[in-house]
């Protein structure tokens, strides 16, 4: 059977095809940006994140309901809070972030920072100890993502915008960790489903504030699809699975395919012209990726 060797007793995958897994993931997460260029006009980003986590985590809620994971589980109340807290807090820290200091700053810091943010949680909340091939990786990728974003200059130092940014990946690393707890207790599909489905109860109000007007058009529903259904519900489900196999340092090193994928899609999609500094970046990443793909065990 192809792929046998790939997945352990209790249907847990190896280590290699999990960190295959979470790169299909970031993979997916990397075409929110070119869905979001594709969105009629007043598709504000706060709405636009915020009907992406409803979208998806109604989606992922659908899945684990229809598979009959969701019922006589026994569901570990504070781990359940910290990972559905950290998925609604991450979407307006981010863009928030964005909007007071630029796309590019703000972008590098809380992807950037994930990865620290994951290694230091996961060090002192569950012991794991990242190794030099994760420190050397995520070095690699995080420069590569600096110059791969900030290629383009209009860079704007504001110091709160920095802070909500910095928020933002401190909550990617609380909600990896506290998925990494329930995964080894619960399946995959449960998890993501009660995580993002709390996730989007937390983040439905956003709605309220925002303009959500731009669903009733054709296009603006089919960019809401994508993103909930593609770029959310499959692609932490591949996360989820991926993350029951590695540690957290990797699984957010290994997210940072994600921005490698936009800039790929800008270059195919939408017809960016990237400089020198961007090329640079994409390859540095590129190699970082490769590092943290490769793991500890095998180096």
């Amino acid at each position: 059977m192809p792929g046998a060797r790939a997945v352990k007793r209790g249907g847990r995958p190896s280590a290699r095809a999990g960190r295959l897994l979470i790169l299909a993931g970031a993979v997916l997460w990397g075409t929110t940006g070119t869905a979001q260029a594709f969105a009629p006009p007043g598709a504000d980003p706060l709405s636009v994140g915020a009907v992406r986590i409803i979208v998806g985590g109604l989606a992922l809620l659908a899945v684990a309901a229809l598979r009959g994971e969701l019922a006589g589980q026994r569901w570990p109340p504070l781990p359940v809070a910290v990972a559905a807290c950290g998925i609604a807090c991450y979407q307006p820290l981010f863009f928030a972030g964005v909007l007071e200091t630029g796309v590019a700053l703000g972008t590098i810091v809380a992807i950037g920072s994930a990865p620290v943010a994951a290694g230091a949680i996961g060090f002192v909340f569950r012991g794991e100890r990242p190794g030099r091939r994760w420190a050397a990786a995520t070095a690699l990728a995080v420069l590569g993502c600096a110059l791969l974003v900030g290629g383009g200059g209009g860079v704007s130092v504001e110091a709160g915008g920095i802070l909500l940014a910095l928020g933002a990946g401190f909550s990617y690393g609380v909600y990896a960790t506290a998925t990494k707890e329930l995964l080894e207790r619960l399946p995959y599909t449960a998890v993501m489903g009660v995580a993002f489905g709390l996730g989007a109860l937390l983040l439905s109000p956003v709605l309220l504030f925002a303009a959500p007007g731009w669903l009733a058009d054709p296009r603006g529903a089919a960019v809401a699809l994508e993103l909930g259904l593609v770029a959310t519900a499959t692609a932490y489900l591949l996360f989820a699975r991926g993350l029951s196999a590695v540690p957290v340092s990797t699984a957010a090193t290994l997210s940072l395919a994600e921005p490698l994928t936009a800039g790929l899609l800008g270059i195919a999609v939408l017809g960016e012209r990237p400089g020198a500094a961007s090329l640079a970046g994409a390859a540095l990443l590129l190699g970082g990726l490769a590092l943290a793909a490769k793991g500890e065990e095998e180096g």
